[in-house]
């Protein structure tokens, strides 16, 4: 009978674990048992290993029957030692030393002009003359007067030489021989500002004032000259590169409009620093052989203010960063074949141009680093390389 009711209780504790089984996990939770919430989630988290236990075991065999399932494919370069030069690119305008509005020094009317425009013409060159109201008259009169005076000096030079006539008289016709001399120096200053000449070689861009003008010193202007030999492009830098930015460095200059580009220096760098705009000037010569480079024409310059003979420069698109702030790339490691491993590797970075930038450590020369699909591959992945450059 003891072993009829044993029996009994078996089936009946047998007939209530089959009913927790099929039990949902909502109606054990509907039911505040403790006990049965618990035995659900054993049960559940005991599946879930077995499970995630299959699930390695179907992706082993599936890895070891097809080797190339998920494999990421990239391509790949090597590092290598190359000179790196870092430009600044700026804006400037043409200038000219000898870019020049004419005024006349002497007051009157301006009688002749020599010249027009788009003339060349030589330093010196007279242009135009203006009436000089008699001083031609008065200037060989007193021409005259001092040949008279000469004259006069000279003899008494003689006879003072022989001892014959006063000292007085021997000083008194030397200081009016030099008085006259200086009156005329001063009339030929005078009558030599009545003539308009050009103050270097060039080519009168603008006749201003015509024939038959009256004109007055400093008013009136003239002509404008300009050379187109000595050339140069003044900008402003930024006070940042005042330590590298300096004479003699080189600089490429673009003209858009001409579709021109040129190779120069820096010609002249400022120790004045703008406190308006926080900027020092730079004046750039330009050569012009050809003459198509003209006045207030906008430029593009690239000064370079970095030179390092050995950088590794990579494509600023391959880099990658973590959490911390980091910056990172790939590099190919146990290489067999088309298959690699990828590994991570940190570095830190200098300037950059255009697309690369430079690697200033963390690389070497001679290694081989992930290009295309560097975002998709992780530390420690298997990667297969399509290229390798």
């Amino acid at each position: 009978m003891k072993y009829i009711y044993s029996l009994l209780f078996a089936t009946a504790l047998l007939t209530s674990c089959g009913g927790d089984k099929k039990k949902s996990v909502e109606d054990i939770i509907a039911s505040d048992n403790i006990e049965l919430i618990r035995k659900k989630k054993a049960e559940l988290d005991a599946a879930r290993q077995e499970i995630s236990a299959q699930l390695k075991q179907l992706e082993t065999k599936i890895k070891e029957l097809d080797p190339q399932e998920k494999v990421p494919l990239i391509t790949t370069f090597k590092t290598s030692e190359t000179v790196f030069n870092h430009f600044i690119e700026l804006q400037g305008s043409v200038d000219t030393k000898e870019n020049l509005v004419i005024y006349p020094e002497f007051s009157g009317t301006l009688i002749d002009v020599f010249v027009k425009e788009g003339q060349d013409v030589t330093k010196g060159q007279l242009l135009a003359k203006i009436d000089d109201g008699g001083l031609s008259q008065q200037l060989a009169q007193l021409e005259i007067q001092r040949d008279l005076a000469k004259t006069t000096f000279e003899r008494q030079e003689r006879l003072w030489k022989e001892n014959i006539g006063s000292e007085i008289q021997y000083l008194q016709t030397k200081s009016s021989y030099e008085a006259m001399n200086r009156s005329v120096d001063q009339l030929k200053d005078q009558v030599a500002k009545t003539t308009v000449r050009a103050p270097f070689s060039g080519t009168i861009d603008d006749v201003i004032t015509e024939k038959g003008s009256v004109v007055g010193p400093g008013q009136s202007p003239l002509f404008r000259i300009v050379s187109l030999k000595n050339m140069y492009i003044e900008t402003d830098v930024p006070e940042r590169f005042i330590t590298s930015v300096t004479k003699g460095k080189e600089v490429i200059v673009n003209f858009p409009v001409l579709n021109k580009e040129v190779k120069t220096k820096v010609r002249q760098a400022g120790n004045f620093i703008n406190p308006a705009n926080r900027t020092f000037k730079v004046e750039v010569g330009v050569d012009n052989n050809d003459g198509s480079i003209k006045p207030n024409l906008m430029a593009k310059l690239k000064i370079n203010d970095y030179i390092n003979e050995n950088a590794i420069l990579i494509p600023q698109s391959i880099i990658s960063e973590n959490a911390e702030g980091e910056q990172f790339v790939y590099t190919i490691t146990e290489k067999s074949g088309e298959l690699a491993v990828a590994k991570r590797e940190i570095i830190k970075t200098g300037r950059t141009q255009g697309d690369y930038i430079e690697v200033t450590s963390g690389l070497k020369s001679d290694i081989e680093i992930v290009d295309e699909g560097a975002r998709s591959v992780k530390d420690g992945q298997q990667v297969k390389i399509l290229a390798s450059l």
